[in-house]
């Protein structure tokens, strides 16, 4: 079973009066010492297929305690209780060696996995498949880029499923595209019965991924419950106390093209029975032009063109809108939107507009498109996940501070004297 007891653990530091300290004391000839405590008392349980975040400050012991649980430090105190087999996403590149190639850091570190050449050699067209970095594999490791080192790191780290996996931040430093396949990944990974320990900054994200979640402190758990209200208590912290407003003011974002190139799903899955395809979609604005950035509050349009390979009765056709991490925001069919299910034969080409409004918060978002029958039991003749990417960028109008939906908020503060 996929579990892990974390039973008071502590780590202590030695912090010596000078330099050659250590050294003496090494030699046996005594040296006068302190101990820096960074955690203290740390005790929880993941169960078997849960989803915990680790949240807190900078220095709050986070990653010491993830490098003790993939047993790269010991403790000094406590003891770690796992069940099963784990893999550990830390720190960027960690392992790596600089001067040697990709495919060379690939075998040097699933090897320190415990997987066999043989296997990672059956694995070597799949991890480079999904890392993406091209002839970069076997160039040296020192002329990555932060995004590529995360890149190949994830896919070794999640090349076999592994019973617990811990996720330490990397994966903000990847692009938009890559960071939702590796969050496609997870969700497969959970939905098999791994256990997950994500720790993040992106609050909102442990929010959506995790079901309950650790707030330490100065090296101790200060919060730990379900996940949303241990990062309200998180969130309080930060900002209860008073805060300038150049701290607080909304950030807006440059005005950019209303077509980036560069915003293109690598993550892509296509399926169906065949008896439809759904050949090409897009995201077009007001006007008509094909775009795959827009500015919040402005209205788009979700279009694909389908073409039928066999006379079909009862077509539906389906749209839906989801964040990078997976959470569903919006779906939508014909039947729902009062449109009987339509007949078409073999060979016909239909166009399917869903004409939207725009209430979603500056971010990337994910299009699912879809042509499926209308009948008891659902299936798809042709479905696309993660077709396509949308950016949306903060505008004049934007409201939102927290959040993925934007509620257009007006506030009216009305100060009561007494006569």
């Amino acid at each position: 079973m996929s579990y892990l007891r974390i039973n008071n653990i502590g780590k202590a530091y030695k912090r010596y009066a000078r330099k050659s300290g250590r050294f003496l004391e090494w030699l046996g000839l005594g040296c006068r010492h302190e101990l820096k405590w960074v955690l203290q008392g740390v005790t929880f349980t993941v169960e078997p297929g849960e989803a915990v975040g680790i949240i807190g400050v900078n220095g709050a012991g986070k990653s010491t305690l993830l490098k003790i649980i993939a047993g790269t430090t010991k403790p000094t105190t406590g003891t770690v209780e796992i069940g099963g087999r784990i893999s550990a996403l830390l720190e960027l590149g960690m392992g790596f060696h600089p001067d040697f190639t990709g495919r060379q850091n690939v075998y040097m570190a699933a090897q320190l996995k415990g997987m066999a050449r043989e296997e990672i050699a059956d694995k070597m067209r799949e991890i480079e498949d999904f890392a993406e970095i091209g002839d970069y594999i076997d160039q040296p490791v020192r002329v990555y880029s932060s995004g590529m080192q995360v890149r190949l790191a994830f896919s070794v780290a999640t090349a076999v499923r592994p019973d617990i996996l811990i996720v330490d931040e990397a994966l903000s430093v990847g692009d938009a595209s890559f960071q939702r396949k590796c969050f496609q990944r997870i969700e497969a990974f959970r939905g098999a019965g791994t256990t997950l320990l994500f720790v993040s900054h992106a609050i909102d994200t442990v929010k959506k991924l995790c079901s309950r979640a650790v707030f330490l402190h100065a090296g101790q758990v200060k919060h730990l419950g379900e996940a949303k209200k241990v990062c309200d208590e998180y969130e309080r912290f930060l900002f209860g106390g008073p805060k300038s407003q150049s701290l607080l003011a909304p950030r807006k974002e440059p005005r950019i093209a209303q077509f980036d190139p560069s915003l293109v799903p690598s993550c892509e899955m296509v399926y169906g029975t065949g008896e439809a395809e759904i050949e090409a979609c897009w995201l077009e604005n007001s006007d008509g032009h094909r775009i795959n950035v827009i500015e919040a509050g402005q209205p788009f349009v979700w279009r694909y063109r389908v073409k039928f390979n066999r006379d079909v009765e009862n077509s539906v056709f389906a749209m839906m809108i989801k964040t990078k991490e997976g959470i569903e925001l919006y779906g939508v069919d014909s039947k729902f939107l009062g449109i009987l299910g339509q007949d078409f034969r073999s060979g016909e080409i239909v166009d399917v507009r869903f004409q939207l409004s725009n209430h979603l918060a500056p971010g990337i978002y994910y299009f699912n498109c879809g042509v499926r029958v209308d009948e008891e039991k659902i299936y798809f003749l042709s479905r696309r996940i993660d077709a396509a990417i949308l950016r949306v960028t903060a505008s004049q109008k934007t409201t939102v501070a927290v959040g993925i939906m934007d509620m257009e908020a007006v506030i009216d503060v009305e100060k009561y004297c007494k006569k």
